[in-house]
């Protein structure tokens, strides 16, 4: 049962590459869902959980965070939803998420998007681990075409999310997020066309799920 995870620049496809992989394995994608059980976990919003799970946080964020989420009139009656004054929730965020993903992929079948699954995966022998990447000025209006923003704001926000992605990693993991020894396959969709990136990672998996038949 194969597991595909699937890290990505801002604008070079991730999503539509993994669809057509999940499509061609009969498999599982695995993206919001992850966050959606997360927040259920904890009984928050699951921006929230988006807000921590591919971005680092300072302290004084998550302060300033905790009380952006005040409803108008609650004021000094408010019970803070942490008695535990230690307690860190974006720390349990992260915690829950990194075992909602090897949950999913001990199930298998699945094409786990983001959220750092190739590094939470890492030492898992069976996860076949993709990177997709494009030049700037083709994710660029990629962007532009997707989400109908001017090309300044495209350019602003894939910056944006990809220092976040890489703080991430790093910040969590040590790694470089985009260090191609850290994966079995880089695609450049800028390049070539997303069904033919999606024939690579195929390919790939087809052959990693041969060598390990092999070696049984």
């Amino acid at each position: 049962m194969p597991v595909v995870t699937i890290s990505r620049q801002f604008g070079a496809g991730g999503s539509s590459v993994a669809a057509l992989v999940a499509t061609e394995l009969h498999a599982e994608i695995v993206d919001k869902k992850i966050v959606e059980d997360v927040a259920a976990r904890l009984q928050i919003n699951p921006s929230e959980v988006e807000a921590e799970t591919e971005r680092p946080r300072t302290m004084l964020e998550r302060v300033v965070r905790s009380f952006s989420t005040l409803e108008p009139g609650i004021g000094a009656a408010w019970t803070p939803p942490y008695p535990d004054p230690f307690y860190d929730p974006r720390a349990e965020i992260i915690h829950l998420t990194e075992e909602m993903i090897r949950r999913t992929a001990a199930s298998g079948n699945v094409v786990i998007i983001g959220r750092a699954a190739s590094y939470v995966l890492r030492d898992d022998p069976d996860v076949f681990r993709v990177f997709l990447r494009a030049p700037e000025n083709v994710r660029v209006r990629n962007l532009v075409e997707r989400f109908g923003l001017s090309e300044a704001d495209a350019r602003r926000k894939m910056h944006e999310t990809d220092v976040n992605r890489a703080a991430y990693t790093k910040q969590l993991y040590g790694h470089e997020w985009c260090d191609p020894d850290e994966y079995d396959l880089i695609v450049n969709t800028g390049r070539i066309s997303y069904e033919t990136a999606a024939e690579m990672i195929l390919r790939g998996v087809k052959g990693r799920a041969g060598s390990v038949s092999a070696a049984g």
